[in-house]
């Protein structure tokens, strides 16, 4: 479902694109799903990223416990992976999952200024995109479908900005519905959001589904 676009800039053109020019797209990835007890942080930048001990230091800046970490290589993209926790539990709070987010894009744009042509985060955080751009339509698109007998998901395609994550939920609460667990994935100029939610322990039915297509599509 399609409901508006948005014109960003800041990713160079394929046809001016050469061996020096080639920055691969980063991916930072919260996942609150995949483990029961920790929050689990992904990055990747293709093979620029190495141990990220300073990625690290950053979190545990935050109050979090690094439980585990891993570098894995997968064709030519490394991936970093970081279980969290704060207080021996996963990270529950919107504020602290979007500092995390804010504080890695930041880490990665002053150890990889490069990236900073692939992030749309790249300006709010005062580096200088570069010269050479050309516009990109990032389309907003929303859906709402049922995930289980209990519970539903709602899944938001658009385009990266700070604070987006908080007003996502903040206006899904405001309406009374659960958010019972996130995907939160910044990939490049595009943020793709997973939110697992519900209302009075059951599944959105048709008519709140379409109270929460049309308030996200609204802020997106």
């Amino acid at each position: 479902i399609c409901c508006q676009s948005i014109n960003s800039a800041n990713v160079l053109g394929a046809s001016s694109m050469t061996a020096d020019d080639a920055v691969p797209q980063p991916v930072v990835l919260i996942d609150q799903d995949s483990d029961r007890d920790a929050t689990i942080v992904q990055l990747s930048f293709g093979d620029r990223l190495g141990a990220l001990l300073d990625t690290m230091k950053a979190l545990k800046d935050l109050g979090l416990d690094v439980t585990k970490g891993s570098v894995a290589t997968d064709s030519s993209v490394t991936q970093t992976k970081f279980h969290i926790m704060r207080l021996g539990r996963k990270v529950e709070d919107p504020d602290m999952l979007e500092t995390i987010r804010l504080t890695i894009i930041n880490n990665l744009l002053q150890y990889h200024p490069e990236s900073s042509e692939k992030l749309a985060m790249g300006e709010f955080f005062g580096i200088k995109a570069p010269e050479k751009k050309v516009d990109v339509d990032v389309a907003t698109h929303v859906i709402v479908q049922d995930d289980g007998p209990k519970r539903s998901m709602l899944y938001i395609e658009t385009a990266d900005r700070p604070g987006l994550l908080l007003e996502v939920i903040k206006i899904i609460t405001d309406v009374n519905v659960d958010v019972e667990s996130a995907e939160i994935d910044t990939e490049g100029l595009v943020a793709k959001d997973k939110f697992h939610v519900s209302y009075r322990g059951a599944k959105l039915n048709s008519s709140l589904s379409q109270v929460c297509w049309l308030i996200v599509c609204a802020i997106t």
